[in-house]
């Protein structure tokens, strides 16, 4: 974990999330093994509750995923927050992730994702993808989720483990919607997830 997506993650907190200390947070790190360093310090505040979540056991990991596109130990609707970083990459179909993602977001709830624009293969234990704004602005739209912010590091930080992946940062917000939509909405990607990722898990 380079210096620059730590800075990037606690930047997030302190913008979306500084007047929220002290209140209930379920804060969920998907892909949370610890690579030198981690999320957990940054989100050590009263009234959060992390959870390090990884489809592998490991340091900092407290929830283990059986499948890696079907999260069945994660319940619909139950997440505050979802971070997540330096793990899209690594994903080799994470477009399905992002349906799971959507799917165990509250209504109003929001997640960060960083994810490099550049940089060497680094297989763990695949590299498939790198991410520009824009794709970032079209992982939101196809989860239906609100794009907040979004943006690439593209000037230099001085760090020489930062620089040469130049991370690019989505923040997004799952809309509060009418019954009858949220319904609707849970029923199409339930159907899109099942066929997306039949036979792949």
């Amino acid at each position: 974990m380079h210096l620059s997506s730590l800075n990037n993650m606690a930047a997030f907190r302190d913008k979306f999330l500084g007047g929220r200390v002290g209140k209930s947070l379920k804060i969920l790190d998907l892909g949370s093994t610890e690579m030198g360093a981690c999320y957990r310090p940054i989100f050590q505040k009263p009234g959060w509750e992390y959870v390090g979540v990884d489809l592998g056991a490991g340091p900092n990991v407290d929830l283990v995923l059986g499948r890696p596109y079907d999260w069945r130990e994660i319940s619909s609707g139950s997440v505050d927050v979802l971070i997540s970083g330096q793990v899209l990459e690594h994903v080799e179909f994470f477009w399905i992730t992002m349906l799971e993602i959507s799917r165990v977001l509250r209504p109003g709830a929001m997640a960060c994702l960083i994810a490099p624009s550049s940089g060497p293969e680094h297989r763990y234990p695949v590299d498939c993808w790198r991410f520009y704004p824009d794709g970032m602005r079209a992982l939101a739209k196809f989860a239906r989720l609100e794009c907040v912010e979004v943006f690439t590091d593209w000037e230099n930080t001085g760090d020489p483990g930062s620089d040469f992946w130049h991370d690019s940062v989505l923040v997004v917000r799952k809309p509060v919607r009418t019954p009858l939509k949220a319904a609707a909405l849970w029923l199409l990607q339930a159907m899109q997830r099942g066929v997306l990722s039949f036979r792949l898990s």
